[in-house]
């Protein structure tokens, strides 16, 4: 068979594709756990308290993603964590009371959210799949993608899933 005959179906169809992974945040993310400045690792004892985020080196976590988190079922007053991101404030990009995936999660969407889609305009959009994807990010890219693309699809360039036509 002559090459010449071969047509590049999935190029033809002027289809665009959107990777979720390309908005993956690459800022390193650890967890800060409270329990160690804590009275026998359960309760806030406001000298000792004071005294234990004090001694940290905040300087650890500078340009990193802060996920705070207590692993044991301690009561925590909300100016404890006005302290710990007062000590933060200087060094960590971002700090949320959340464990380290959700962290991840929040940082995806918001680089999604604060994505220039404009090249997406009057287009076919296919929304890359992955299973390594939570399903949160599919919603969101959907919710921005509508008011821009004339159709918008999941799956695979080859073989998508439309989910709507303008």
């Amino acid at each position: 068979m002559n090459e010449e005959n071969f047509i590049n179906k999935a190029k033809a169809s002027g289809i665009i594709a959107l990777d979720l992974s390309d908005y993956k945040p690459t800022t390193e993310i650890v967890e800060l756990d409270i329990k160690e400045h804590l009275f026998m690792g359960m309760i806030v004892k406001e000298k000792e308290f004071k005294e234990s985020i004090a001694a940290v080196d905040f300087s650890v976590y500078n340009e990193k993603a802060v996920a705070i988190i207590c692993s044991t079922d301690a009561i925590i007053p909300p100016w404890a964590y006005m302290l710990i991101m007062e000590k933060l404030s200087p060094y960590a990009s971002y700090a949320d009371l959340n464990n380290a995936e959700t962290v991840l999660l929040d940082l995806w969407k918001r680089r999604l959210i604060y994505a220039d889609l404009k090249q997406y305009k009057n287009q076919k959009v296919v929304v890359r799949a992955s299973t390594h994807h939570d399903p949160s990010l599919y919603l969101l890219a959907a919710g921005l993608l509508k008011p821009l693309v004339k159709t918008l699809m999941y799956g695979e360039i080859g073989l998508p899933k439309v989910i709507f036509k303008h």
